[in-house]
């Protein structure tokens, strides 16, 4: 996915986060392309909050979406192309991943100036 230095901007809680961290693999074969399209396909899906995405030099990466509900979480898992494109990255472009949903009962910050 796109490294955004971008914070979500999501509503006040409750609602949930899909946190998703993973080791790649070492050669990319297209998934930096098939990353931002997942992106985009998300931004476009009903429920769908925002997104915050890291990568390290080693290959480490967090990548957490926010959703309004579990449907629509539900809904974007069984997306056909997202499916493919987790196909993929279990044959790919992973070593390993997680994936975790959770509730988002308090979120606060420092405002951005």
């Amino acid at each position: 996915m796109s490294n955004s230095t971008h914070f979500a901007k999501t509503p006040e809680p409750p609602y949930y986060a899909v946190i998703f961290t993973s080791r790649r693999t070492e050669d990319d074969y297209g998934y930096g392309k098939m990353a931002d399209r997942m992106e985009t396909l998300a931004t476009g899906r009903p429920g769908f909050l925002g997104i915050e995405s890291a990568r390290d030099a080693e290959g480490f990466g967090i990548t957490i979406s926010y959703w309004e509900t579990t449907e629509a979480i539900a809904a974007w898992k069984a997306d056909l192309s997202h499916v493919a494109a987790q196909d993929l990255g279990k044959q790919r472009w992973y070593e390993h991943y997680e994936v975790r949903v959770a509730r988002v009962e308090r979120a606060y910050g420092k405002p951005h100036e």
